[in-house]
């Protein structure tokens, strides 16, 4: 390849298939990178998952060159790029005119010749920064979720069309797809390991997460965005933000998505109650129901001094599977291959197969279990029996007229004269509103 024009044309024409899943451990840990031309990318969103995406793909034995970056807050673009290069200088090329901030910073980046888009922004921001680099002929790494609410959903299935049309290749972070571990688990589950799955049961129970305070002079639209997680409309709620990597693997076992979900949820240590800095749940319970009436039970919470786990697990007519690498049923089984870094891996994988000219497409499974995720929350917030055709074709839209938000925009939710955020009451709450 002699030329730029000449690589670009090779690495979005190649169409060996890769779909919806990660090459064998094998071939990802002996046959990184096989030629010279060099991808270059681009980071939209420099905080720490999006960073650590970015020195993630630099650890790839790849010729990669980071070559703009863009986040909502010049500090946050800045820093990025100054703790990459004491990562890897050399695989960076990012001159002060090629760090763009300001909410419409994503385009300004995409613009940039580049070959791949690295996309780790708040979750409410991705559809249309997904649909951009589509449109552009990029190909992406998205972080999950991909979106908050149905209409976001639905545009990012559109645009995961458009990708397949292009022959771009979507990675997903939802990195137990890359994980040996849970590949080998998943096959032997659906190959009869435990008979047939009658139930699954996952969780995502910690005890918190960061919070940050208000800054001086900030605009309502600028405290949100910087602090994200705790707004529905950017976040969509821990169950999204977390519980996702849960759901998605009990979705992956099945080989298909609940067409409906009852739930249950509240408030009771998120900021010792305070709604002046919050609007968010800490805690969910849902039951999601398949077609075939097999049930998915789903914990998901963020409580001091409460029992902590992270797990899927899988009871079948023949014995229960840790869907992180063990079996008890006809024959006991545990994993006994390496267990790899899975941020560290699908970075492997991606790299790997743009410098193959394998072409995979995790958009539209990462869109759905996204979905699921939005579908459990809706079903939480509102105490009702939510099935997911509905909610996909009439869900509310938390982000209306995102395409225009700047930092001195009104945010979707604002706080009351009382200073307080509205909190969902289930009950009251309408998802279809």
């Amino acid at each position: 390849m002699s030329n730029n024009s000449t690589r670009r044309s090779f690495i979005k024409t190649s169409s060996a298939a890769l779909v919806g899943t990660a090459l064998s451990s094998s071939v990802a840990k002996n046959a990184h990178a096989g030629g010279n031309d060099e991808i270059r990318f681009v980071l939209i969103g420099c905080g720490g998952r999006g960073t650590s995406a970015a020195a993630q793909i630099m650890e790839t034995k790849g010729n990669v060159k980071l070559v703009a970056v863009a986040d909502a807050f010049p500090k946050k673009a800045a820093s990025a790029v100054e703790k990459l290069k004491r990562r890897g200088a050399s695989k960076m090329d990012v001159p002060e005119d090629r760090v763009f901030h300001g909410l419409d910073a994503y385009k300004k980046a995409i613009d940039v010749d580049s070959d791949l888009v690295v996309i780790a922004t708040p979750p409410g921001f991705k559809p249309q920064q997904f649909e951009y680099a589509v449109n552009k002929g990029r190909h992406i790494f998205i972080e999950k979720p991909l979106a908050t609410d149905a209409p976001g959903v639905r545009r990012v299935l559109e645009s995961v069309e458009k990708s397949k049309q292009k022959n771009l290749l979507v990675a997903v972070g939802l990195q137990r797809h890359h994980q040996p571990e849970y590949i080998e688990t998943v096959k032997r589950i659906q190959d009869g390991a435990i008979g047939d799955v009658i139930t699954q049961r996952v969780y995502w129970n910690g005890g918190g997460i960061w919070y940050r305070n208000r800054e001086p002079d900030q605009s309502e639209m600028a405290f949100q965005v910087n602090n994200w997680y705790h707004f529905i409309w950017i976040c969509g709620d821990q169950i999204c933000e977390q519980h996702i990597h849960n759901l998605d693997v009990a979705c992956w076992v099945k080989g298909d998505y609940p067409v409906e979900c009852n739930g249950m949820g509240g408030r009771d240590q998120r900021l010792r109650g305070d709604r002046t800095k919050s609007q968010i749940f800490d805690h969910t319970f849902c039951e999601y129901t398949f077609a075939d009436g097999t049930k998915l039970f789903s914990q998901g919470r963020h409580l001091q001094d409460a029992w902590t786990t992270v797990s899927e697990f899988a009871d079948g007519t023949e014995g229960t599977a840790d869907v992180s690498g063990s079996i008890k049923g006809k024959q006991n089984w545990n994993f006994q291959g390496e267990r790899l870094n899975g941020h560290q891996q699908e970075q492997h994988d991606l790299i790997e197969s743009l410098m193959a000219g394998k072409i995979y497409n995790e958009g539209e499974y990462g869109a759905k279990s996204t979905f699921a995720a939005i579908l459990g929350r809706e079903a939480c917030y509102s105490g009702q029996v939510i099935r997911w055709d509905d909610l996909l074709a009439r869900g509310k839209d938390l982000t209306p007229g995102i395409d225009a938000y700047t930092m001195d925009s009104a945010p979707p939710s604002i706080p009351g004269p009382d200073g307080k955020y509205a909190v969902p009451v289930p009950g009251q709450y309408n998802p279809f509103a």
